[in-house]
């Protein structure tokens, strides 16, 4: 039985966005319920301990910023880089397995790996597509929070309507100058 027949489960970015979050609330201290144990099974030292290795959020965060990079730029690769390279992020297929199944080196696979990310992040610095997502999101995520009850100000003291209301405006015109 090849790799390719084993039928895998697929990370899209939204998993790994709300992995990066359980992650962070892990390092700070906050205790999560039944994920918990999940993220605990993926690297953490105790079951009784909420401290999960750095590296293990480093890695995330890679594999985070990978998953975007190639959701938005993933078209402009060929078709033998994309299929190399969905193996590695999406499937979490090793590189041995990825050599063995197209028959080229481990060391091949790393280099097209390492090829493709160094693409990828080229055309990032060009075109800014992430970083311009990135924003959207956390400005989409701020509307959403100005639209709730007792909404505070960065002093601490609640907003009022007409407030809100004018932060709101200022965030709709910047995401319309932007797009």
């Amino acid at each position: 039985m090849t790799a390719r027949t084993v039928k895998k489960k697929y990370l899209t970015p939204v998993l790994f966005y709300s992995m990066m979050g359980k992650v962070q609330s892990l390092r700070q201290g906050r205790m999560m319920d039944s994920d918990e144990w999940t993220l605990r099974r993926a690297g953490g030292r105790c079951p009784h301990s909420c401290v999960l290795p750095r590296d293990l959020g480093d890695s995330m965060e890679k594999i985070y910023e990978q998953t975007l990079l190639y959701d938005f730029y993933g078209e402009m690769l060929t078709e033998h880089q994309k299929q190399i390279y969905e193996d590695v992020v999406y499937n979490d297929m090793s590189l041995s397995e990825i050599a063995e199944e197209c028959g080229i080196s481990r060391q091949g696979v790393h280099d097209l790996i390492r090829r493709c990310d160094r693409i990828l992040q080229e055309y990032e610095e060009k075109l800014h597509l992430v970083k311009k997502f990135m924003e959207a999101k956390r400005k989409l995520n701020e509307l959403e929070a100005l639209t709730g009850e007792n909404v505070e100000s960065r002093e601490g003291q609640e907003l009022s309507l007409e407030e809100r209301m004018g932060r709101i405006r200022q965030i709709a015109r910047e995401l319309l100058k932007e797009w």
